[in-house]
């Protein structure tokens, strides 16, 4: 017997999803547990804008230079780990090479986290 519960569509969700990455798929998962259907934005086919990435960023408390995936070949290519970048830069960079947004970024409306190690969802699942 499934403890799972219906999904719900009176809590909003979003995750910012890379439906290859182990983490991301895992995010999704406890997601779904918890009775949620998460509006799901598979960044890599549909990037979010310089504006969204921003936003994120300052909901995250973070500075750009924090949402870069750095095991990416375009972060060693664009040698974004020089600190001349700016953050609006980064932001260009991300926007440009969409592989280089860390995941998975859950937006709810208990916080906005960058899901790393994975079970910090539930930091931001309904109560």
């Amino acid at each position: 017997m499934s403890t799972r519960k219906a999904p719900s569509t009176d809590y909003p969700m979003t995750i910012f999803h890379k439906p290859n990455c182990s983490t991301s798929r895992n995010v999704l998962q406890l997601i779904r547990e918890s009775g949620v259907e998460p509006e799901i934005i598979e960044y890599l086919k549909t990037p979010p804008t310089k504006q969204k990435l921003g936003e994120l960023a300052k909901a995250m408390g973070m500075g750009a230079r924090e949402l870069l995936r750095t095991k990416e070949d375009p972060y060693t290519e664009l040698k974004l780990d020089d600190p001349k970048w700016s953050d609006d830069q980064i932001l260009d960079a991300i926007v440009a090479h969409p592989i280089l947004l860390q995941r998975p970024i859950v937006v709810s409306p208990r916080g906005t986290l960058m899901c790393r190690p994975w079970e910090r969802v539930r930091e931001i699942l309904p109560a």
